[in-house]
Formats: structure tokens, sequence, C-alpha cells
């Protein structure tokens, strides 16, 4: 199906109430105790150049692979505690 004809399908659904819409194609979810929230949510990367001083750089890099992935939670979690004040 083309894009176009999607958003239109789209629009109707949206424009549709909840009753009016047949979802009997659809298998209803019987337990949501599995789910996972947002687990394909991939925010967007963005590449620099940062300069940080090497025994910080060593700390991270000490624990193994992924210390990039440990960094940017560590200023996630920097940014996040002061954004609230």
């Amino acid at each position: 199906m083309e894009r176009a004809a999607l958003l239109k399908q789209a629009t109707e659904l949206e424009a549709m109430p909840d009753a009016e819409i047949d979802t009997s194609d659809a298998p209803e979810a019987a337990s949501w105790a599995g789910a996972v929230r947002g687990r394909f949510y991939r925010p967007i990367k963005q590449q620099l150049t940062v300069r940080l001083d090497s025994d910080v750089v060593a700390w991270f890099k000490a624990a193994g692979e992924g210390y990039q992935t440990r960094i940017n939670a560590a200023l996630r979690e920097y940014v996040e505690s002061h954004s609230r004040s």
C-alpha cells in the first residue's frame, strides 16, 4: 500500500469512534505481564570528538566492551539530575 493511501486510511480510522473500528483480525493481548516499554526505541546518535581525561577513559574501558555506552549513560544521568531542578 502506498504512503498516501496509508495516510488516508489512518486519518479515517482516527476520526472513527473506537466502537466502530473492526479489530476482529487482531488477537487480543491476554496479558501485558512480559511487556517491555521502549524495547525498540533507539535514540538518534550524534558523532563528535570530545577530549576526556585519560584516567576517566581508562576507568570506563576497564569494565570491558561498551565503554562508550557507559559514558553516555553517565552523561544522561547527569543531565537528568540537573534538568529537574
